[in-house]
């Protein structure tokens, strides 16, 4: 399928995005720390003095303005091309981890880049091309859709168990309870941002869509979710070390924002077999890119990690700790009040 001119500035507008999305994660967590450092309360844990560091701001603000441009593109190109295309925020988040956080990068998470890219340009090369919308109302129709409608119930089910349930007793030892949080929302909030996209862009054409109630109807749904993810992702960041919550954010994200999109805006509609299998490909490339970085990175000697059986055990050899000792342990802030207590075992009686 023919690579059309919306799809290229949906494209552009997706790669401005990811550089400043993942620049933002590195600068937030710096100011985080700085928070923390001054007022010995994390955000992890209910703390919100981040909002007086200028630092953070910042990174808030270079977050803005990708997801400005992210928003954008999602009025020229369909989810299923702007989504996976986050990963490139990945490799912006480890090369400054890198530099500016100390976080090593070997060899193999250098594939893992390279493989991110490679499902990229796969995904951008297979995209599909949307059928041309003309008002809000009928994106109002795809959103009331029975599909649609029962995808968002149980993403709201799902959302209120995490956050009254499994929140309370294990978010600060697992990483997928407030990362489930924001990508729950968020796919509801992509769906909301394109919807609202496509309303501007039509009016910005001469088509005005603000007269209709559907239109502010979007805006706050993607209010309220954009603020819900802000506020978990922040404690994610704060809690765990961002090469766990970047990755698995990514993951999680985008399988559930292409989930979403395929039922709402039947993106798969009219594409071929070999089409959409090979897109299917591109994002198992890119998937396997994010756990190839994330597998490979040296947490025992980052700043932001301080778990791990060497630090614990002066007498191990040095090893990386598995996964679910990473999403355990996070930043490692639990594993200090019990030295004598291997990482694992510390893990196993927190949960239980």
């Amino acid at each position: 399928m023919a690579f059309s001119k919306d799809n290229l500035k949906g494209f552009v507008l997706a790669l401005l995005s990811s550089f400043f999305i993942g620049s933002s994660f590195i600068i937030k967590k710096k100011g985080l720390r700085r928070a923390a450092a001054a007022s010995g309360v994390r955000a992890g844990v209910g703390g919100f003095t981040y909002l007086l560091e200028p630092l953070w701001w910042v990174g808030m603000a270079i977050m803005i303005v990708g997801e400005v441009a992210n928003f954008v593109a999602y009025a020229f190109a369909p989810a299923v091309l702007v989504t996976p295309l986050g990963a490139l925020s990945i490799i912006v988040s480890a090369v400054l981890a890198h530099s500016i956080l100390h976080e090593k990068l070997p060899q193999l998470g250098i594939l893992g880049c390279v493989m991110c890219i490679a499902g990229s340009i796969i995904i951008v090369i297979h995209a599909p091309q949307e059928s041309p919308i003309t008002s809000v109302q009928e994106i109002w129709s795809l959103a009331t859709q029975p599909a649609f409608l029962l995808y968002v119930a149980s993403v709201i089910v799902l959302v209120f168990i995490l956050i009254f349930h499994f929140a309370p007793r294990c978010g600060n030892t697992n990483a997928l309870v407030f990362i489930g949080i924001c990508s729950l929302m968020g796919s509801l909030s992509v769906m909301s941002v394109k919807a609202l996209g496509t309303s501007l862009k039509l009016t910005f054409e001469g088509k005005n869509q603000l007269l209709y109630p559907d239109t502010w109807f979007f805006m706050l749904v993607v209010a309220i979710c954009v603020i819900m993810q802000m506020n978990y992702l922040n404690k994610a960041l704060d809690t765990f070390n961002t090469a766990v919550v970047s990755p698995i954010y990514y993951v999680m994200f985008t399988s559930l924002t292409i989930l979403a999109s395929v039922i709402m805006f039947k993106d798969w509609d009219g594409q071929t077999a070999a089409s959409i299998i090979s897109e299917i490909c591109g994002f198992v490339v890119v998937l396997s890119g994010t756990i190839l970085l994330h597998t490979t990175k040296d947490f025992e000697r980052s700043p932001s990690f301080r778990g791990g059986y060497s630090s614990l055990t002066p007498g191990l050899s040095p090893i990386t700790p598995t996964l679910s000792t990473r999403l355990c342990s996070g930043n490692g802030e639990l594993l200090k009040h019990d030295q004598d207590v291997p990482s694992e075992d510390f893990c196993r009686q927190e949960m239980y």
